[in-house]
């Protein structure tokens, strides 16, 4: 059922996540071009922020610490899933996969290695610090909006 709640942290998690995938460009080898990666992400944020945070919104804010933390949990999770499953097509359209269990081991791999890179002091707190406040605004929306 929408919701105030579910809108504001579906927005504002989308804007998390674009603002966070903006950050960690720079960081990423200078192989190729980035293509639609804030885009992507955002739309993962507006998919998390609504059915993750948004839904849980109205348990008071010490609940909502938690659920912003497991929100932005799954945020990370599903951008290094989708975006490590997107360069692993590019690469197995190059031929760099002897087989499909190779590309789904190839899938795990680029995880790490993406997820290493996001291992930076800013990103961190870019995620943490914004998925709170995200988490308190949405609690906040819950309570008004009753």
């Amino acid at each position: 059922m929408p919701t105030f709640a579910r809108l504001v942290a579906a927005v504002l998690f989308a804007a998390l996540a674009w603002w966070t995938s903006e950050l960690i460009k720079p960081l990423m080898p200078d192989e190729k071009p980035m293509g639609r990666f804030s885009e992507l992400n955002a739309v993962i944020g507006l998919v998390v922020g609504w059915r993750v945070l948004g839904s849980r919104a109205g348990n008071g804010y010490n609940a909502a610490i938690g659920i912003s933390l497991t929100a932005i949990a799954a945020l990370v999770f599903w951008g290094l899933l989708l975006n490590s499953t997107i360069v692993m097509v590019q690469l197995s359209l190059r031929k760099s996969y002897d087989g499909a269990v190779e590309a789904v081991v190839g899938v795990v791999d680029l995880m790490a290695v993406h997820g290493q890179i996001m291992l930076d002091g800013t990103v961190i707190g870019t995620l943490v610090i914004g998925g709170l406040v995200a988490g308190m605004i949405s609690e906040w929306a819950s309570r008004v909006a009753k």
